[in-house]
């Protein structure tokens, strides 16, 4: 449950309904005034928009990341996946960070291990030096090609993607100041960052902490509409009639906080969106701000073509070299 971002999107709501409520003209503008300031004071300023153009349209081209490395093509998170997707033309990839239960940073999408290792059990509750005895291969369709891969640190992605000379799209899922702190350190140690990552988030405390640790890192919002109230495939995520219809609610007030708040209060360089809802329209208004948009995931050579060639706009697929199904 994505509280952080609600939150903002609520407490914004509920601050213009109240100026709709008050009838006092001068009351009115100061309350404008007041939430004005307020949010000038703590917002972030966006890094300057040429840097941004180096992580997002690298030689002032669309930009193809490899979902998890191209979870399609190899492994996901694993330095198998990073270099089977700079062999197959990939201009950077998306990793995902998460903490084994000693606090080092890893590549994991889940905060479980069980549906892509031969483990079992919650991140939590594992060291790093459990995990690394894990089979990170042992569910991918492509296994036998793969045997032996272990799960990366953080550390080891990262150098192999400069290694690759790649872009990298740092998927934070949650633990901000564990992120934040570890990020920040990594960057210190490989400046390159700088000039060829991006910090992503669907929470926006996260990217706050982001911003609050190292102003000068590029940042992104992660967003899917319906995305507290509904899976990925748009089945209910709650059966009670009174819980879906409260979490639909706050779909709407977060889908509004991210559009009209959260990305300036951030002070974002780009807006990753589920492919289903992008248009022409909607990436030139983002563009219009200064921001770029970016798809997830594009799977098919139709799709490709359409934001290589109508929309000019970068995206993320699970595989570079031939069409998938993204529940593969």
């Amino acid at each position: 449950m994505l509280w952080g971002e609600s939150l903002l999107a609520s407490f914004s709501t509920l601050f213009l309904f109240g100026l709709l409520l008050t009838r006092s003209p001068v009351l009115s503008s100061v309350l404008v005034c007041a939430l004005f300031f307020l949010l000038s004071a703590a917002r972030f300023q966006p890094v300057p928009r040429s840097r941004a153009q180096q992580v997002l349209k690298p030689r002032g081209r669309v930009s193809v990341i490899a979902h998890r490395g191209g979870a399609h093509d190899a492994p996901e998170n694993t330095l198998a996946a990073i270099r089977t997707a700079a062999e197959h033309g990939a201009t950077g990839v998306e990793l995902d960070v998460e903490f084994t239960s000693d606090g080092v940073p890893i590549l994991m999408h889940d905060d479980t291990i069980d549906r892509t290792t031969d483990g079992i059990g919650s991140l939590r509750d594992i060291s790093y030096a459990d995990l690394r005895r894990m089979n990170a291969a042992a569910k991918h369709r492509l296994r036998n090609q793969f045997q032996g891969e272990k799960v990366p640190t953080l550390e080891e992605a990262v150098r192999e993607c400069i290694n690759y000379n790649l872009t990298i799209y740092f998927d934070v899922k949650g633990h901000a100041n564990e992120a934040a702190k570890a990020l920040r350190k990594l960057y210190v140690s490989y400046p390159r960052l700088y000039n060829s990552s991006i910090v992503c988030s669907f929470e926006p405390s996260v990217i706050y902490k982001i911003r609050q640790a190292d102003q000068n890192v590029i940042t992104a919002l992660t967003h899917r509409p319906w995305s507290l109230s509904h899976f990925g495939d748009g089945k209910k995520k709650f059966d009670s009639f009174w819980k879906h219809y409260w979490y639909m609610f706050l779909d709407i007030l977060l889908d509004w906080g991210q559009h009209n708040i959260l990305w300036n209060f951030c002070g974002i360089s780009a807006f990753l969106m589920q492919k289903n809802y992008i248009s022409k329209e909607y990436v030139d208004q983002w563009n219009l701000r200064g921001i770029e948009v970016v798809a997830w995931t594009v799977n098919n050579a139709s799709e490709k073509f359409y934001y290589e060639n109508i929309l000019n706009s970068s995206y993320i697929t699970d595989s570079m070299v031939e069409d998938c199904d993204p529940h593969y």
